[in-house]
């Protein structure tokens, strides 16, 4: 499909888009305005530690409790993971996204309450990774904020991580509903490709997913200023696969590899292919948005069109702005309010 044709399937996602008067005339709204009037109760936000086996080491996780938790003591909650992108921690959603206030807002207006988790993912990608990493020269860079006791890992199943220990972990020190049908992710850039890719992978963990300018489609090569939208195709070779990485090429091949075999068994839509050839999955539902001066928009709708063409059932949406915190703080809202719904009920 030609980018001509990709832009009509846009226009017309009346089924698929929720209405622009529900996202957009909200969109520029502080999170606090959006959703309370007076002051709301506030979550407590805290982060832990924990023994990652699929890693081998220690990692930290920022936890969101909700206000009502430590005053019901019998209440269990469903469960949101959400993923910082690439040279992100554990705490950026909270420090930087203000996730922690957007759910207080929330909470106030009557969306079901839920604990939210945030872990620490490094450099990771959210997948095995294509090769063992060199743990010794990683040790050795001394240029890196983050501690090389956690960041070094000799293990990179950072897939395993999330869907097993990540998940383990809070249910057996939370009050969680522990089961698929309570249970969501999300992520922004490298997260949006965890939670899209890991949501499809691990269709018996997550029941929801939601992409913020997602890595979805990581073989797409760019297009050239006023190229024709047919000069739209995936990369074949390793030298396209360092352009279609637009500059991430040290960051993604150690997980994703270094020839067309790696790259494609970790793309998105290939892997959403593999989980509806399991009869038995139950596809989770998926919410994907990206702004429209964002460098992965191609992506994102050349993942949209892969989905509609295999009859996967998502939203989709488009909206002003680019890959920067202010389009995430904006639009977070939305897949919170997403997710809640999807996994918020009882």
């Amino acid at each position: 499909m030609n980018l001509a044709s990709v832009l009509r399937v846009v226009s017309l996602m009346a089924v698929t888009v929720p209405p622009a008067s529900r996202w957009h005339n909200t969109a520029t709204r502080a999170p606090a305005e959006r959703f309370a009037t007076s002051q709301p109760r506030t979550g407590t936000v805290r982060t832990d530690t924990f023994w990652a086996q699929s890693l081998g080491t220690t990692k930290a996780l920022t936890v969101y409790l909700p206000p009502s938790y430590s005053a019901s003591p019998n209440r269990r909650y469903p469960v949101l993971v959400y993923l910082h992108g690439l040279r992100g921690n554990e705490r950026n959603w909270v420090d930087v996204g203000r996730i922690d206030k957007v759910l207080d807002s929330l909470f106030a207006a009557g969306k079901p309450e839920a604990i939210v988790v945030m872990p620490d993912g490094d450099d990771g990608w959210y997948t095995t990774w294509n090769q063992l990493p060199d743990v010794a020269g990683c040790r050795a860079d001394t240029s890196r904020a983050e501690r090389a006791e956690s960041y070094c890992v000799p293990w990179p199943h950072y897939d395993d991580y999330i869907a097993s220990d990540v998940v383990k972990y809070v249910d057996q020190r939370y009050r969680t509903r522990a089961d698929r049908a309570h249970r969501g992710i999300a992520g922004l850039s490298m997260g949006g490709f965890g939670a899209i890719s890991l949501a499809f992978a691990y269709p018996g963990v997550f029941a929801a997913a939601a992409s913020h300018s997602g890595v979805l489609s990581p073989m797409l090569l760019p297009r050239a200023p006023n190229a024709a939208s047919s000069s739209m195709r995936q990369a074949t070779s390793r030298t396209e696969l360092e352009a279609a990485s637009r500059g991430r090429w040290n960051a993604m091949s150690p997980a994703f590899g270094k020839d067309t075999i790696g790259w494609a068994a970790r793309d998105p839509g290939r892997i959403a292919m593999r989980a509806l050839n399991h009869k038995s999955a139950n596809l989770p539902r998926v919410l994907i948005d990206c702004g429209v001066d964002d460098a992965l928009l191609d992506q994102n709708r050349d993942l949209h069109v892969a989905l509609q063409r295999l009859g996967v059932s998502h939203q989709y949406a488009e909206w002003p702005g680019a890959h920067t915190w202010d389009y995430w703080r904006a639009h977070v809202p939305q897949s919170l309010e997403f997710l809640l719904t999807a996994v918020g009920t009882p």
